[in-house]
């Protein structure tokens, strides 16, 4: 019986602590901006190789025309 009531008592606070979902939209958040912190990471490192060589054309050019 004693066994019995310390389930029922673990069980109903296990459902209570499921039915919180303050924590789970802080977690969602946190990965959400994650996953926009590495893909703007990962943009951010294609577009800085084609706007160097962009600028290295451009110092050619103004190079070229500027003894």
């Amino acid at each position: 019986m004693i066994f019995h009531k310390a389930y029922m008592v673990a069980v109903s606070a296990l459902f209570a602590r499921a039915e919180r979902e303050e924590g789970q939209a802080l977690v969602e958040y946190a990965l959400i901006l994650a996953m926009i912190s590495v893909i703007s990471i990962l943009i951010l490192q294609a577009l800085g190789l084609s706007i160097s060589g962009v600028l290295n054309t451009v110092n050619t050019q103004l190079s070229a025309v500027h003894p």
